[in-house]
């Protein structure tokens, strides 16, 4: 049987603990709303992009399709897996074009714009999207 001082230690520490958790999570919540990761998230998008279109491109101009999913992509490196998981790929049905999105760039989903101009002489063909 358990002293009485023992579980009286035992629920404060539990109250504590609750109370770390929740104050943990109410930062990291605000840190997200209050906007001060969008630099860091636009970067990291941009990269994240830039490097999906690149081997996207790269696959295209090797096998002559574009490739159904992102899982057919070869000679991936950890960098690049990286950005594959950060964003959303699909190809149209002939295999002629693409969409992609990112969903993910440092923490948060970043809010790019890109000039016309970057997707000239590619596939990205925006009607498609957003992909399911």
């Amino acid at each position: 049987m358990m002293r009485r001082s023992t579980k009286i230690w035992i629920l404060a520490l539990g109250s504590v603990a609750a109370a770390l958790l929740v104050s943990l999570l109410a930062g990291i919540y605000w840190l997200f709303r209050s906007g001060v990761t969008l630099s860091l998230d636009n970067k990291f998008g941009d990269q994240h992009l830039k490097t999906t279109v690149a081997l996207v491109e790269l696959h295209k101009t090797r096998y002559g399709a574009y490739p159904d999913s992102l899982s057919e992509l070869r000679f991936v490196g950890d960098w690049d897996a990286i950005a594959l998981g950060s964003v959303k790929y699909c190809a149209a049905q002939d295999h002629k074009s693409y969409f992609v999105e990112v969903l993910r760039g440092w923490v948060a989903k970043p809010d790019l714009e890109l000039p016309a101009e970057f997707w000239k002489g590619t596939g990205f063909n925006s009607s498609l999207g957003p992909c399911r």
